[in-house]
């Protein structure tokens, strides 16, 4: 008969999170209880690296490279983020049996060289002509085992639905006497989940994989959900995100390990690269006899040091501080990823031109920078003042070219078609539209990127000209409504005032016509962005927004201008998405559309 013995509260079974507990006396079989009881020491390095959609060979030689230092770290496991040697999202390239098959060789080849150190990395499979997002467990010169995200998400950014089959084997895995489970990204949102299902068959360790896209609040959403499901399963939780610019979508990476109380003890570095050591004392387990586990076989018994490393607990940014972050990796990574070196911006002199500036040299240094000031008969000598003063202030090359003379052939030109026709704002457009081509020309002949200086603001209410401001190849600000546009400026100006101070105080303009201000059209930016952020980002009706207390007639107005602008946003360039519900991936609007509401 087993040895009995008293104890304090007892877990009920492998893989319960309820403790049995006895009025007095607590009976247990006394080798599982020690079993339980049992500790194993385990490094874990979360490796959250900035990788390319689409260069295979690129990704998995930075792979290697992590996964170099890891070992030289002395690191058990390193984790790389959800489909890292894809790149993240890898979208219609997933359609491309070749591309699959290229990935799976090279996922094949990288395990040849992994010994020592258990590496899991994501990448897509394929099984039975299904595609999965995956993450490969390798070590000992081989890939031990796949696992399948189960979760696929179908909204807003997301379109794995499209491409991947959901998993449906959940597999856990042993590394000496460490149970542990992988889940990927979505996996980890629901409270029922694979996490629970894997803590439930004696986990006691998660690792999950991310492709996680930035956007304003998002890492306090992240942390709280870790945190809740580590408290809840009683699992430590290592979360490994992605990081870096892909198109409109910039990963934050702010990786953690979260212990088992719900506490996040390591946290990664905001918007750069970073790899995060952290030693933890894994509980033991009791298996399910019905559980399906991968033993990993490892290579010789490392001989590195492992001196206890300190867990680095880096200090979370305030909000803007996140936005600032988040633009300026998100313009470097496009400019540079698709293989340009250097951006030429149209100057006016207003808020926007000179954020845009701003960021442009902080991402791509002074010397990558263009600034080219365009004046018309309405530009104002305190505009070329404002313009010049910021482009002196960065350092950066400042080109003054005068569209007057151009401005009236065109006038010229249209005269007799415009006769008996009132000025309007067709001859105010053309005045945008001859800076569009000259900023075209200028890209064309020295290959400068032209970024757009369009703010969220005007890009909802159609406050920008086709073929004019908004010609260029990328929109830096295009998701920053004009109230943040504000914020982001003052906080880039301390404690180096490279934006003149009246740049924040004058009224903004597009100077098209004499005495023109944006308030003309679009009212006060005080009240215009928090209807918009009402109808574009929560999706609120306009009875809804009225309710808020904010005037029918200028709803009205302003959600008129919305819908009616979705064509012209169709052909704007892609732009940073920094908050939760951008256009393009997020907001999806048909442009004939008679819906009003």
């Amino acid at each position: 008969m087993p040895q009995r013995w008293h104890t304090g509260p007892i877990p009920l079974g492998a893989g319960c999170n309820t403790h049995l507990a006895l009025k007095e006396w607590h009976l247990y079989d006394k080798e599982r209880w020690i079993k339980y009881m049992k500790t194993s020491p385990i490094r874990l390095a979360l490796a959250q690296i900035n990788v390319t959609v689409g260069d295979l060979e690129g990704n998995r030689g930075k792979i290697e490279a992590y996964i170099h230092k890891a070992e030289h770290g002395g690191a058990d496991i390193v984790v790389f983020p959800e489909l890292a040697l894809t790149g993240y999202p890898p979208e219609d390239l997933v359609l491309k049996p070749k591309f699959i098959r290229d990935t799976i060789t090279i996922m094949e080849d990288l395990s040849l060289h992994v010994k020592q150190t258990v590496v899991i990395a994501g990448f897509a499979d394929m099984k039975e002509n299904n595609v999965y997002n995956a993450a490969a467990v390798l070590c000992d010169g081989k890939i031990q085992g796949v696992y399948y995200k189960s979760l696929l998400p179908n909204y807003g950014v997301f379109d794995e639905k499209r491409y991947f089959t959901p998993g449906e084997t959940n597999v856990l895995f042993q590394l000496r006497d460490i149970i542990f489970g992988i889940t990927i990204c979505e996996d980890i949102w629901y409270p029922q989940g694979p996490v629970s299902a894997f803590a439930g068959s004696g986990a006691k360790l998660i690792l999950n994989i991310n492709a996680s896209p930035y956007s304003c609040g998002k890492i306090k959403e992240r942390e709280s959900i870790v945190a809740e499901q580590a408290a809840r399963n009683r699992v430590h939780i290592g979360y490994c995100n992605l990081v870096g610019g892909q198109d409109e979508l910039v990963f934050d990476g702010q990786s953690m390990v979260c212990d088992a109380r719900g506490a996040i003890i390591s946290r990664g570095a905001a918007f750069k690269e970073d790899l995060i050591f952290v030693d933890l004392d894994i509980p033991g387990s009791s298996l399910p006899s019905s559980s399906r586990v991968v033993k990993i076989s490892t290579g010789p018994e490392c001989s590195r040091k492992k001196d206890v490393v300190t867990p680095v607990k880096i200090r979370p940014m305030d909000p803007v501080e996140e936005i600032y972050g988040a633009l300026t990796l998100g313009l470097k990574d496009y400019v540079f990823k698709n293989g340009f070196k250097k951006v030429v911006i149209g100057l006016s002199g207003g808020i926007d031109s000179s954020l845009v500036a701003v960021l442009a040299v902080d991402a791509l240094g002074k010397e990558n920078v263009t600034g080219v000031f365009m004046p018309s008969r309405y530009s104002s000598k305190e505009s070329f003042d404002d313009a010049f003063t910021v482009a002196e202030n960065l350092g950066i090359k400042f080109l003054n070219i005068s569209i007057d003379h151009l401005y009236r052939l065109y006038l010229m030109s249209l005269e007799a078609a415009f006769t008996g026709f009132p000025r309007n704002i067709a001859e105010e457009n053309l005045q945008a539209r001859i800076r569009g081509t000259i900023l075209m020309a200028l890209s064309n002949k020295f290959g400068w990127l032209v970024l757009t200086t369009g703010n969220k603001s005007e890009m909802s209410t159609g406050y920008a000209t086709l073929y004019g401001d908004m010609a260029g190849g990328f929109a830096v600000i295009k998701d920053v409504p004009k109230l943040m546009v504000y914020k982001l400026s003052k906080f880039r100006n301390s404690p180096d005032a490279v934006i003149p101070e009246r740049v924040f105080t004058k009224p903004p303009t597009a100077e098209l016509r004499p005495d023109q201000k944006d308030s003309d059209m679009l009212g006060s930016y005080d009240v215009l962005d928090p209807i918009l952020k009402a109808y574009i980002e929560e999706d609120k009706s306009a009875e809804e927004i009225i309710a808020l207390g904010f005037e029918k007639d200028t709803v009205l107005r302003i959600l008129a201008m919305v819908d009616a602008a979705e064509y012209k946003r169709r052909q704007s360039p892609p732009g940073i998405k920094i908050t939760p519900r951008a256009f393009g991936r997020d907001r999806r609007m048909p442009i004939t559309n008679r819906y009003k509401g």
